[in-house]
């Protein structure tokens, strides 16, 4: 494993899982859905590998005939809000069963609608990678006879650095890391890990809100993203007054710097950038542009392969006690997925819509949105800890966050 995967999958005791789920409305037949999950499973490598490593040893993941077919759970169905039920329940079970891969789905099952969630550890999978396996499984549930194309993984991180790498530069890579992580360590030395009950918020924008701040994005020049931060940030300052930093932490798809790692492979790393809004008078669309500029200049300034290579020489351990015990600096992390390019409609079924993924990390600062649009709606989950952000406060923010979004997104078309 690299850095990046060793951090998300913490240990053999923790579980960090990703659960992604789609409500359908038509016919599941079984003999269909063991078949899409084992071309899946054949298609990708991580999908029929094992972890091993225990100790001092670095863990790593190992290819094995011997793994068995993607586990189908089906549970019958109770209504709309199951889901929300059995993504909770998923968070806490490890992968751990001898020969066992490492995703499973859970079939709610009901008589015209069901949904399938599916579930995998962090450290194989980045939202893009869960949002492809999705595809291609709805794909093949509905056309048993496609195929899918296999590919080779990667074996370590020299398969991605196509990059000549001079020994003055890796000397500086491996300089800079240590000294991170001698940061780290003792940033960490004296703290303290929280424990608590996580939980998950979830809402959705109707279309008309959604299609009213895409339309203002583009007229103002900024971004959805852009928007979604400085609401998401007005709205913590709103509720958590001087105990809200200004800070939201947004994750960066590293296929953009990486092409060696295509569009529909597995993958789960990605670099991270930090983006503030200021506190005080200034308009929402001021804030807006502001941000959407910062984010551009982080991004323009990662690089992607040296950050990959970087990883090599720090600590996970270190890095994983930190995450867990530090004081916190940011307010949110925001995933958007964007506009999922999945098809609504099928032959044998439709898809009503998707739940954006949740995840129950065990950072002291746990915090976490992500959003997708599908059927032209915004879609939103909100996960986090009461032991660092009590439920009634996490209430309140989605309430100022989608309040400011139908304000500004109603001024600003308005004023177009």
């Amino acid at each position: 494993m690299i850095l990046g995967e060793r951090i998300m999958y913490i240990n053999a005791s923790t579980p960090l899982n990703c659960v992604f789920t789609v409500k359908i409305r038509g016919t599941v037949l079984s003999e269909r859905l063991h078949s899409a999950l084992a071309k899946i499973q054949q298609k990708h490598p991580l999908l029929h590998s094992a972890i091993k490593g225990s100790g001092k040893r670095i863990p790593h993941f190992v290819s094995s005939p011997d793994i068995g077919g993607i586990p189908v759970r089906v549970v019958e169905r109770k209504g709309d809000n199951h889901w929300k039920e059995e993504s909770k329940a998923e968070w806490g079970k490890l992968f751990c069963e001898i020969n066992m891969p490492l995703a499973r789905i859970v079939w709610l099952q009901g008589p015209e609608v069901s949904e399938l969630m599916l579930v995998c550890p962090h450290c194989i999978c980045d939202g893009k990678s869960i949002v492809t396996l999705m595809e291609e499984l709805l794909l093949l549930l509905d056309h048993p006879e496609k195929e899918l194309v296999a590919y080779t993984s990667f074996n370590s991180i020299q398969d991605l650095l196509s990059e000549a790498y001079s020994i003055g530069k890796l000397i500086k890579i491996r300089l800079r890391s240590v000294l991170a992580t001698w940061f780290l360590f003792n940033k960490s030395q004296a703290l303290k890990a929280v424990e608590g009950n996580a939980y998950m918020l979830h809402w959705k924008l109707n279309a008309e809100t959604t299609a009213a701040i895409a339309l203002a994005c583009k007229r103002t020049g900024t971004t959805v993203h852009a928007v979604l931060c400085v609401a998401f940030l007005e709205a913590f300052r709103l509720v958590k007054g001087d105990q809200a930093r200004g800070v939201a932490v947004t994750p960066v798809d590293v296929r953009r710097f990486v092409p060696e790692i295509k569009e529909d492979m597995m993958f789960a790393v990605a670099p991270t950038v930090r983006v503030t809004a200021e506190a005080g008078n200034l308009g929402f669309w001021i804030k807006v542009k502001q941000l959407k500029n910062q984010l551009q200049t982080q991004i323009e300034a990662l690089k992607g392969r040296e950050s990959l290579l970087a990883g090599e020489y720090f600590s996970a351990e270190g890095i994983i006690k930190y995450l867990k015990t530090a004081e916190h600096t940011h307010d949110v992390t925001l995933s958007n997925m964007g506009r999922l390019n999945i098809a609504e409609h099928y032959d044998s079924f439709e898809v009503e819509t998707f739940y954006s993924p949740t995840v129950a990390f065990p950072w002291k600062n746990p915090t976490t949105a992500v959003v997708h649009t599908f059927r032209g709606r915004m879609d939103f989950t909100f996960c986090s800890n009461d032991a660092f952000l009590e439920q009634v406060e996490a209430l309140a923010i989605q309430e100022n966050m989608v309040g400011l979004l139908l304000k500004e997104a109603e001024t600003a078309y308005a004023a177009i």
